[in-house]
């Protein structure tokens, strides 16, 4: 499977590289706005992508693939921009690619806009409510919407729960596990899937939604 993974030297991109690096069946390409900060395996493919240029430079960029997997952020420095905007045209320049599979890494409550002003991250959830919404009603994409709560620096339990929350916190680990058993097994196809850190195997959950 050839898959594209949007900010391949983030926090979540990183890992989502490192492990898809240790499989035989796929093919990866790094978007970065410096690939030469991913590191070098023999199936990555590192690429220069920008997601403050226009729509038109986004596509050119994006090579030929099954699947992107959108893990990219700005950190909260320009949450318009990159969050929302560059989001948008990585959604249009796949659709005019044919690029039909697109998982999206979202937050918790990221669809409940009543909820944002009761939130220290309320700027960055409105960033993610309008792309998420774009997302779904704005593109024909067959999309996937994870939701997970607050991201950790733990080493991953390889058990989660999806389509509710168990705990506030889920392991970058973990979440990788999950975006790349998304792609890998197309499930959660036109979902938005709640997630966090639980107690069924990440396969067994991920089985569970097809």
């Amino acid at each position: 499977m050839k898959i594209i993974v949007i900010g391949a030297t983030g926090r979540v991109g990183s890992n989502v590289v490192e492990k898809l690096s240790k499989s035989h069946k796929d093919e990866v390409y790094a978007a970065a706005r410096h690939p030469e900060k991913v590191p070098v395996h023999d199936n990555v493919t590192p690429f220069k992508l920008d997601l403050s240029d226009h729509m038109d430079d986004i596509k050119e960029a994006l090579p030929e693939a099954d699947a992107i997997i959108f893990a990219a952020g700005s950190g909260g420095r320009d949450l318009l921009k990159i969050d929302l905007h560059g989001a948008v045209k990585t959604m249009e320049a796949a659709e005019e690619k044919g690029i039909n599979r697109f998982i999206m890494l979202s937050s918790k409550g990221s669809l409940s806009p009543d909820e944002f002003g009761n939130s220290p991250l309320e700027n960055y959830l409105i960033a993610k409510y309008y792309a998420d919404e774009w997302l779904i009603h704005n593109t024909h994409l067959d999309y996937t919407i994870l939701q997970p709560t607050a991201l950790v620096e733990k080493s991953g339990s390889g058990k989660v729960t999806l389509g509710s929350y168990s705990t506030n916190e889920n392991s970058i680990d973990n979440v990788a596990d999950v975006l790349i058993g998304l792609t890998e097994n197309h499930a959660g196809a036109k979902e938005v899937i709640e997630m966090s850190t639980g107690n069924e195997p990440i396969p067994d959950a991920i089985s569970d939604l097809n």
